[in-house]
């Protein structure tokens, strides 16, 4: 049986062109739950990685007191990836082959932030 937070990724992941696959995780890089296609152990591991780098960046942020990040994204040669704040220092994360819809996947990664937001609060 699929995790609320797992069907929220899911839809994510298969409205965008391209996707490899989404997770939810906690503030330091712990995967609360995801959906992809490469293995679990790597996409936890990605996961964990892009965590930090959020938290660098919101970090970096605070220096300049601008506010938390929204959103971030990576652009690699073969892979974009998409990471979005969603509440109480978790976040969303989707990575997308190259070239991408990035517009469709960021309205998507928005879209699922928010539902997990609200599932976060049940």
């Amino acid at each position: 049986m699929i995790s609320p937070f797992a069907e929220i990724l899911r839809l994510a992941v298969e409205a965008t062109p391209g996707a490899v696959g989404g997770a939810f995780a906690a503030s330091d890089g712990e995967t609360v739950d995801a959906f992809a296609t490469p293995d679990a152990h790597d996409w936890a591991l990605l996961t964990a990685h892009y965590g930090v780098l959020l938290a660098h960046v919101q970090s970096a942020l605070h220096t300049f007191h601008y506010g938390e990040a929204e959103f971030v994204i990576l652009s690699h040669t073969r892979l974009d990836i998409l990471v979005h704040s969603v509440a109480e220092g978790y976040f969303a994360l989707m990575a997308v082959h190259r070239p991408s819809a990035l517009g469709i996947a960021l309205h998507e990664l928005t879209r699922a932030a928010g539902r997990l937001r609200q599932e976060m609060m049940l």
